[in-house]
């Protein structure tokens, strides 16, 4: 646990890389499933869209119910700051149960239909069949994320991001190791599943990394998972917070979901030329997101003490770190930009529509971080309903009026990306100014 709230070099990359690593672990895992998927030899374009469908679903759900997530870092690293932690101490646990219900209770809910969830997403023929195999192996692991993503939070709240860090190398490693074996079988031990096997390959993994996050918390944290009935008195607030997360993410999903549903009404090929770009712009999304978890727990931190020059040089330092990776980022896409997309299919259809607006991917990575880094920091310092305000807008009056726009227009998948863009700016805008507004005016004066 780091005990230096200095805003330093070394103690912001001390959470942000291991951070930087656990991250991309859930959008490793359907980037491996999307790249091993996508090379399948029977009905190999056909699986890989129903994998980019059954994964933009599967998304939209952990990451609705994930947030309670980001509620718990908040309010464990103020209370950090304000050396009350003892006063929180039985809320992670209350949390946790009251997420993992309502999981079940979702999950009971969609399980029985499914195949019209899944039509409303254009899916039909071989595509619909292949969805409906593939969620129905998968959608088990959902409540294994959401238990997941709760003690991840624990950990960053209480400024550890190594664990986390940990648990998602292994499980990232577990999972690429099965998808090759379970997908493409052992002549004589194991036989090929397909797309069935990539579905077992994340169960699994998101299984083992549950349980390898549950030994660390028992065993390097005096946090008891253990419900009281004592309702602890940051309850409301989490619950709260919760919410206006939930908007703020169901906001969030349907600009995400939407653009699936228009890829795949354009045909096959643009679904699984989407399902690639989709997946490396939340692989680099989730990779720029090392920084926000780093201004997420050292932000809610510095509030805590009521830090506000530090919070000042946080947000200047994180955001030109940030920036930077970005551009590293960015320059690596063109440099390779064709063997990135052979890393994914061979479907020469497939990659000509990818190369098409792959440029339109890599050129809004720095706008991208601004927002992801900000977002972090606003988190942190428990700000959740300007968050929810900011999603709303930038998706109902910048997202979905670009994406019909631009369709009406005829500019195709092209449509779905420069909505994107748009999307992007409507949501990093109003973070900075929100930003400077509030806390410029508190700096010390020298």
């Amino acid at each position: 646990m780091i005990t230096n709230t200095a805003v330093t070099f070394k103690n912001i990359n001390r959470l942000a890389i291991p951070a930087t690593i656990s991250g991309i672990a859930e959008p490793l895992l359907s980037i491996t499933d999307t790249a091993i998927v996508g090379n399948i030899p029977v009905d190999g374009v056909e699986s890989l869209a129903a994998a980019g469908i059954v994964g933009s679903f599967l998304s939209m759900l952990i990451w609705v119910l994930g947030q309670t997530r980001s509620a718990i870092s908040a309010i464990i690293s103020q209370y950090l700051g304000s050396d009350k932690l003892h006063e929180v101490q039985n809320l992670p646990a209350q949390a946790i149960f009251l997420n993992l219900s309502l999981s079940f209770l979702v999950l009971g809910s969609t399980i029985f239909f499914i195949e019209d969830i899944f039509r409303a997403f254009e899916a039909s023929g071989k595509i619909l069949d292949y969805c409906v195999s593939y969620y129905a192996i998968r959608v088990w692991g959902f409540p294994l994320t959401l238990f997941t993503f709760a003690l991840f939070g624990i950990f960053r709240g209480l400024q550890n991001t190594f664990y986390p860090m940990l648990v998602a190398m292994i499980g990232a490693g577990l999972n690429i190791v099965l998808d090759i074996v379970l997908v493409f079988g052992i002549e004589g031990y194991i036989p090929a599943l397909h797309l069935e096997g990539a579905a077992w390959a994340s169960l699994i993994s998101q299984a083992v990394m549950a349980i390898l996050a549950l030994v660390l918390l028992r065993a390097k944290t005096n946090i008891s998972l253990t419900p009281e009935f004592s309702i602890n008195k940051e309850l409301k607030s989490l619950i709260f917070m919760s919410l206006n997360l939930f908007v703020r993410t169901l906001a969030l999903n349907t600009a995400l979901l939407l653009a699936v549903r228009e890829a795949t009404a354009l045909g096959t090929k643009f679904i699984g030329a989407h399902t690639i770009a989709v997946n490396i712009w939340l692989f680099t999304a989730f990779f720029i997101d090392g920084y926000s978890a780093a201004g997420n727990s050292m932000g809610g931190r510095l509030l805590g003490a009521k830090d506000y020059d530090g919070l000042w040089t946080l947000a200047k330092r994180i955001n030109r770190y940030g920036v930077i990776v970005s551009l590293v980022l960015m320059l690596l896409g063109f440099i390779f930009y064709e063997s990135i997309g052979q890393l994914f299919s061979r479907e020469v259809s497939v990659l000509n529509v990818f190369y098409s607006v792959f440029y339109i991917v890599l050129l809004g990575l720095p706008m991208n971080s601004i927002a992801f880094l900000f977002d972090g920091m606003f988190k942190g310092m428990g700000k959740m309903k300007f968050l929810r305000n900011v999603l709303l807008g930038a998706t109902f009056l910048g997202f979905v009026p670009a994406l019909y726009i631009g369709l009406q227009m005829g500019w195709g998948i092209h449509a779905i990306w420069l909505a994107f863009v748009v999307w992007m700016l409507c949501r990093s805008t109003p973070l900075v100014w929100k930003f400077r507004n509030d806390f410029k005016p508190l700096l010390q004066k020298d």
